[in-house]
């Protein structure tokens, strides 16, 4: 199983704020901030969880083409809650929340670096 998604940065302090405030909404919060440049956010260090990071290489970061974290929540209203958060942070909207197939309720977004997420209900 995946233990944690690591998503690219070119702005640090501002994926940093963008998290910090999105992920709170389903009771996500920093588990580790390391001087290096990785910020992990989970709700603990035993459950899956989201990074972020300026690339090891050096070179700038970038959006892999069909790349996507999906962020699992508990409710339809959460789904929602997290979509509108993103784009209040200076998200953009990628599909918005709605029914995807039998059980499946999902709405997309990118974050303010460009990398696409989803924020998804099975139920």
């Amino acid at each position: 199983m995946i233990g944690y998604v690591t998503l690219g940065t070119n702005d640090l302090d501002a994926s940093v704020k963008f998290y910090d405030e999105l992920l709170a909404v389903c009771g996500a919060k920093q588990l580790m901030n390391l001087p290096e440049g990785f910020v992990l956010w989970g709700t603990s260090l035993e459950a899956a969880g989201l990074a972020i990071t300026k690339p090891y290489d050096g070179k700038a970061a970038s959006v892999g083409n069909g790349v996507m974290a999906a962020i699992q929540a508990d409710s339809k209203e959460l789904v929602n809650a997290l979509y509108e958060k993103a784009l209040e942070l200076g998200g953009t909207d990628e599909g918005a929340p709605g029914p995807r197939g039998d059980g499946f309720y999902a709405g997309y977004f990118r974050d303010n670096q460009g990398n696409k997420l989803n924020a998804f209900y099975l139920g």
